[in-house]
């Protein structure tokens, strides 16, 4: 299915039909002549006939040779660019043997083109090969699809990239404030302005404000927007999509990335998309297309892994033995996941590769923006202005703020953004926005526009961290005190970005600037820093580790050095944070001597029900404030009703008999898109019910749940919001 989108057709091995033909050859070491061998047939049982001569079936074939009580097993290594063309013949070698009586047979897994294949599987999903596949069309993919690109044409050098987008079209899933630092722009496309980017506001004022319930208290505007300029990400991102095409990128919206491949030494080579027409029971329903796998090449040799996975009988009976052979990894079959915050392909990745622990890094920490994007009065617009507040309508011990940034053509976005390390589960990060734009300050821009658009998504604020000797400051704020625990030796909730096979960019891996609010211009830097990484694995043949190392040598490590006490201070509540705050801007200028480190996983920082009070949020108007149907139908979501629900509860029953008694069911309430709701069954017994095709994939249940009971995974691709604007 894939490839009928192709403007090119790939070559890939389904292409093919080959006869398979070995030519005798002596090996080196043994001096054994192998003998000529020619394909034959299997007997029904599946065993081969008694001959040395291998299978050749429409999945692959099997060979086995006996050479009196020593069964020998070889493998090839031919310089062949690709893909195995029919005639070729292969230099066998001797990679093992099986000692005693027997007969058996042998699969053939082999690397074609750095493709890992197994020839007898029973995979019928359609096989796309790329030097490079990208996971995920934003800031970061697209940067890095774009640079590859680059330093082919400088180099001389053709090397393929791939990018898959699980939105409907690139930019669709991109929601972000923004107030734009164009400084990796200018490194990736210096021309922009003359080819057209949109990017056409600047900032023309930057406020900022603390708000109690009535009053907008103007304080010195930390941030530096200078230069800077209001836009909508998505827009920006769809632009660079096109620029990436023109390159020569293969782009292909729609199509959810949901597994990752790995070869037999758990080298990552690629990735699936999930299969399309499936029904909710599982069954296939009539629209059912296969996923496709998407995988590296090599433009270099061609090797061939074999593996005895059949059967030994003799006179101990049946046994299962596995022989297999060593071979090189080509240079090719590189992977970035550029998925954005809380990526579920890339915590796989972090997982399964300790890439937390192998930088002594601590847990990520999170925060939830909800975002609007307004069209006002013309008499009330003023392009460039922008505003950020910090105080109501949270309380003093939830870290967050609200943004409001005038853009083009009338339209202003508005937002708010809590930090998922809330304690309070009744608190409704959605309602606490609606109240937030009938403050008295707020509430006059807005009356009489029209909202445009709604969504939501978290992002990433761990920064750095720290770890070994532990000191302990107490911090004054007003009357208020705080004991701030801190460490004198610095790490960070950064992963290392760098698995067996590919890297983790962007926001991905965490590299959202706090105190600017900004991790854009990092994201796309990134995704820079890993291509020139990349390139240099393909054709140079360095290690892809480089490109952790190209980041602590950029402009990107100093600024995150800079911001890593920003947003620990407030984890001691909004007065200390704002003392601490401004003692490391203005004072210090982000070289604080000590690294303060955040408190406990933002799952765990949820407090008991009993330890506080339901809050009573008021009924929305319909003018200024909305219920959750209508801002959904905003976001223009939209998912396949019919399909298997891509949030999964880990544990049935934890939802009855632990977060409702327990915490009060604080997913019926943390969810901005109203997924998940606990409806009384026929006995009046309360439920967890979840509506899927409501999910923004803003990823906050996967983050939030307080026993980690929800895992978010990919719906049918084109699945989820539809922004244009945001």
């Amino acid at each position: 299915m894939l490839r009928l989108l192709c403007k090119s057709k790939p070559t890939s091995l389904s292409s093919y039909s080959p006869h398979y033909t070995c030519s005798t050859t002596q090996h080196s070491s043994t001096h054994l002549s192998v003998p000529q061998i020619t394909p034959n047939s299997f007997t029904p049982s599946g065993f081969p006939l008694n001959s040395p001569n291998p299978l050749k079936t429409s999945t692959g074939f099997r060979f086995f040779h006996q050479y009196g009580r020593k069964s020998q097993f070889y493998a090839y290594e031919n310089p062949v660019n690709r893909v195995f063309l029919p005639g070729c013949s292969l230099n066998w070698r001797n990679v093992g043997n099986w000692k005693g009586n027997g007969v058996g047979f042998m699969s053939v897994r082999s690397l074609v083109g750095g493709v890992t294949r197994g020839f007898c599987s029973e995979s019928d999903r359609e096989v796309m090969s790329y030097d490079v596949v990208i996971v995920g069309a934003g800031p970061a993919g697209l940067s890095a699809a774009i640079r590859l690109k680059q330093l082919c044409r400088e180099k001389d050098v053709d090397l393929s990239v791939c990018v898959v987008e699980k939105g409907a079209e690139v930019g669709t899933h991109i929601l972000s404030g923004n107030v734009f630092e164009p400084r990796a722009l200018d490194e990736l496309l210096p021309q922009w302005k003359q080819e057209g980017a949109p990017i056409d506001v600047p900032v023309s004022s930057d406020k900022f404000w603390f708000l109690t319930k009535d009053r907008a208290i103007s304080f010195p505007s930390p941030f530096d927007n200078k230069g800077n300029y209001v836009i909508s990400l998505s827009q920006l991102v769809r632009w660079l999509g096109e620029k990436a095409e023109e390159l020569g990128v293969e782009v292909y919206p729609g199509f959810a990335a949901s597994e990752i491949l790995y070869d037999a030494d758990d080298k990552v080579i690629g990735i699936a998309t999930n299969d399309m027409g499936i029904a909710k029971d599982g069954s296939r329903r009539d629209n059912f297309q296969r996923g496709v796998e998407l995988k590296g090449k090599s433009n270099y040799f061609l090797y061939m892994r074999v593996e005895a996975i059949g059967m030994l009988s003799g006179r101990n009976g049946f046994k299962s033995h596995t022989c297999a052979s060593n071979y090189m990894h080509s240079p090719g079959r590189l992977t970035l996941l550029g998925e954005g915050c809380r990526g579920s392909l890339s915590e796989k990745m972090i997982k399964r590769y300790n890439l937390r622990e192998k930088v002594q890094g601590q847990h990520q920490t999170y925060a939830l923006g909800i975002k609007e994007v307004w069209e006002v009065d013309a008499s009330k617009h003023e392009p460039g202005f922008v505003l950020h507040t910090l105080g109501w309508p949270l309380d003093n011990k939830t870290y967050g703020g609200s943004f409001l940034y005038h853009m083009k053509d009338r339209q202003v976005s508005i937002g708010l953004v809590v930090a998922l390390n809330y304690h309070n589960p009744f608190l409704n990060p959605y309602e606490e926005f609606q109240k937030l734009k009938h403050h008295p300050a707020i509430n006059r821009l807005l009356e009489g526009g029209t909202v445009l658009q709604y969504g939501a998504r978290t992002l990433n604020e761990g920064g750095f961290q720290t770890s070994v000797q532990m000191i302990r400051l107490q911090i004054q704020g007003g009357r208020h005190y705080a004991n701030i625990n801190a460490m004198l030796v610095k790490f960070q909730s950064i992963p290392y970005p760098v698995f067996p096979g590919g890297a983790i960019i962007g926001c991905s891996a965490g590299f959202l600037n706090v105190p600017k609010i900004k991790g854009t211009h990092t994201a796309m830097k990134s995704g820079m820093l890993a291509a020139e990484a990349a390139f240099d694995v393909l054709h140079g043949g360095l290690n892809m580790d480089a490109y952790w190392n190209n980041l602590k040598n950029s402009w990107i490590w100093e600024e995150l050095y800079r911001a890593r006490n920003y947003r620990p201070a407030f984890e001691y509540g909004l007065f200390p944070g704002l003392a601490l705050s401004g003692l490391e801007r203005y004072i210090f200028k982000g070289r604080f001597p000590v690294t303060l480190r955040h408190g406990k996983p933002d799952h765990e920082a949820t407090d008991e029900a009993h330890l506080h009070s339901p809050i009573q949020y008021p009924k929305p108007d319909g003018t200024v404030s909305f219920d959750v149907p209508t801002s959904l139908y905003r976001s223009n979501t939209n998912h396949e009703h019919d399909q298997p629900p891509h949030l999964r509860l880990r544990d049935q029953s934890i939802p009855e008999h632990v977060n409702l008694p327990k915490y009060g069911g604080p997913e019926s309430r943390y969810c901005p898109a109203r997924v998940y709701e606990y409806v009384a069954d026929d006995n009046g017994q309360l439920k967890l019910h979840i509506n899927a095709q409501n999910c923004l994939h803003c990823k906050a249940c996967d983050i939030k749940d307080p026993k980690q009971n929800i895992e978010w995974t990919v719906p049918e691709g084109g699945g989820g919001p539809g922004y244009s604007i945001m």
